[in-house]
Parts: structure tokens; sequence; C-alpha cells
């Protein structure tokens, strides 16, 4: 019987790096590392970083995020804040867009994983 949902994880090349920048720049906290992997929390929710040898595939993308695989969407409650944070710690911004439904920010990781932040208005 499924539970819940355990974790989202991205593969990273520097997995120092990573865990700096999910810790510093998305303002989440270690729950877990080994060699090779850390469990970031964020919330209620699990985020993995797995570090791998191999280049990192890019996958199509725009400004609402990469056509292929999942995108993980973080709730923001000020994205003009949270985009100088983003900025100053290297993420690329891919694109903005505040709709009827909710103000969004679509950014890549420093290895280009595609994530979002957004505002709901819902």
């Amino acid at each position: 019987m499924i539970t819940g949902i355990q974790d989202f994880y991205y593969n990273v090349k520097d997995i120092k790096k990573a865990v700096a920048f999910y810790s510093e720049a998305l303002c989440m906290k270690v729950n877990f590392q080994e060699e090779g992997w850390t469990s970031m929390e964020c919330g209620t929710a699990k985020v993995g970083l797995h570090c791998v040898k191999h280049d990192i595939p890019k996958f199509a993308r725009d400004s609402h995020g990469a056509y292929a695989g999942g995108t993980l969407t973080l709730k923001s409650d000020n994205i003009a804040e949270d985009r100088k944070r983003l900025e100053k710690f290297g993420a690329k911004i891919l694109g903005e867009d505040n709709a009827a439904w909710g103000h969004m920010l679509v950014f890549e990781d420093l290895d280009g994983n595609v994530l979002k932040l957004m505002k709901p208005k819902y």
C-alpha cells in the first residue's frame, strides 16, 4: 500500500556545492547524509541530492519549466526576495510570470536541474 511520498531527488555532480546551494539559497536543512546522498528537509517534504559521476543530461526547458522529468515547485511568500537570494548563490533564472493563478519563478540549480518557486493566489 502506498502511504505517501518519500522524497523527490535530483542528480548533482558536486554534493558539497549542491548541499550548500540547497541550504543557503533554498533554506533547506540536512536531514541525513552518507557518501553520495543527502536528504534535505523542506517543510514536511524531503528533497534528495544524489551525487553522480556522469554528466547530467539537459532537457529542453523554458520559462515555465522542464519539458521532461519532474519539476519541484516550492512555495514562496516573497518571490522578489527569494529571487535575490537565488541569484546571489548562483541560480540561473529561466523566467518569471505573475499570472492569475500565482506568481512563479523558474530557475536552474548549480547542476542545471529545473525548480520553481510559486506564490499561489488561490
